[in-house]
């Protein structure tokens, strides 16, 4: 091949690569890794449990249900399949994100539910009536001023297994589950001083 033509079709190539680099074509969602590792790992919670937040925050089709780490989507495909509400799903991790769409199609909720890959740090929850979490103590504790100063007075938070520390909750629920104790939280926004 004569010269000139070796560096065409190297020109070529090199652009193409760029081009199918850049719309991720030929790598598979499923090898995407999350910006940075995940805070808490994903834990699913039981369909009773599930239910039981819901229904401690009293979900109903005038609510829009944030879920922050929604995992594969659970809480919010059920709080829209159940309850009507809307919901938005946050995940970090893009294989959680890429789950849980594949499963609010699969339950016909697609138009009612959307799925964000994001820190939930970085998330604007101010649409939120409802505040679903299933992390751990610190990342409660964390996450709680930005829920304060965020979400409007009269705003739901529950949690799955964990309170967040001196914050007193305005209702706790135990259920028994498979022969364990699960706990759940609730708390109201406050109103603004």
């Amino acid at each position: 091949m004569a010269p000139y033509l070796w560096k065409q079709v190297l020109s070529w190539s090199a652009m193409i690569a760029m081009v199918m680099s850049s719309l991720n074509y030929g790598f598979s969602q499923e090898r995407r890794r999350p910006v940075r590792k995940p805070d808490v790992p994903f834990a699913p919670s039981v369909d009773e449990v599930v239910d039981m937040m819901l229904r401690t925050a009293e979900v109903t089709d005038k609510d829009t249900v944030y879920d922050l780490g929604c995992g594969d989507g659970r809480i919010v495909i059920t709080a829209a399949s159940k309850y009507g509400a809307r919901g938005v799903g946050v995940d970090i991790n893009p294989i959680r994100i890429k789950e849980s769409k594949r499963n609010a199609r699969k339950s016909g909720m697609s138009q009612k539910v959307t799925f964000i890959e994001q820190d939930l740090f970085k998330t604007n929850l101010s649409q939120a009536t409802v505040v679903v979490i299933y992390l751990d103590p610190g990342m409660n504790l964390r996450l709680r001023p930005k829920l304060l100063r965020e979400l409007k007075p009269g705003a739901r938070v529950v949690s799955n297994s964990f309170d967040m520390g001196d914050w007193k909750p305005d209702k706790v629920v135990k259920l028994n589950v498979a022969g364990s104790e699960c706990t759940i939280y609730y708390w109201v926004i406050p109103p603004r001083r």
